[in-house]
């Protein structure tokens, strides 16, 4: 098994007071078996125009057999239109789904309202873009049933909106809110088959 992690800041580990093992792609590496290798290729401040640019001809070239994307924040904060967004991620998808045999897993966006940094937003309005881009999630994994699932964050997004998995920051996850955020994708990995062993 060979895992590649393409994504931003998240999935870089910012947030953990150790990213290189507490980031939520390094957590759920450590549940696969013991053969496997991992590639970490996620940017702090990445958008999705620029992971497809960057980060997707690596991956190619990697040809992994799992692959994660989480883009989408970073995207919503630089006001990139959503349908923008979701024609660079469905370009990633459909690339990954054509250019390698990986099972693809995307997060989508938790509902951020109750993070300090959005408190100056109408929650209405960041509501709405919120479920405007994950909507484009769901079309672009849509498009491959059987290959690309979807990573629910979004719901049940208060328990990753505590004191305790948000960082100092008020904006990144902590190491709690990573661990919480491997699960998640850990959980979708094994109902498609991905062998993991239970977290500790």
């Amino acid at each position: 098994m060979h895992y590649v992690a393409i994504g931003a800041s998240d999935t870089v580990g910012i947030g953990s007071l150790d990213p290189a093992n507490g980031s939520w792609p390094s957590r759920l590496a450590a549940l696969m078996p013991p053969e496997r290798t991992y590639r970490n290729l996620g940017v702090s401040g990445s958008l999705a125009t620029q992971a497809q640019r960057d980060q997707l001809p690596v991956a190619l070239r990697e040809q992994p057999t799992v692959v994660t994307v989480w883009l989408a924040v970073n995207d919503l904060n630089a006001q990139i239109p959503a349908a923008a967004y979701g024609a660079s991620l469905g370009a990633i998808v459909d690339t990954l789904v054509q250019g390698t045999s990986a099972g693809v897993f995307i997060g989508n966006v938790p509902d951020l309202r109750a993070l300090p940094i959005y408190a100056v937003f109408d929650p209405l309005v960041l509501l709405a873009l919120i479920q405007s881009y994950n909507a484009q999630v769901t079309a672009a994994a849509a498009k491959h049933q059987g290959r690309v699932v979807v990573v629910d964050l979004f719901g049940g997004s208060a328990e990753l909106m505590t004191n305790v998995a948000v960082a100092a920051d008020g904006f990144h996850p902590s190491d709690a809110g990573y661990a919480v955020i491997a699960e998640r994708f850990a959980d979708a990995m094994r109902k498609s088959g991905v062998p993991l062993r239970s977290a500790p």
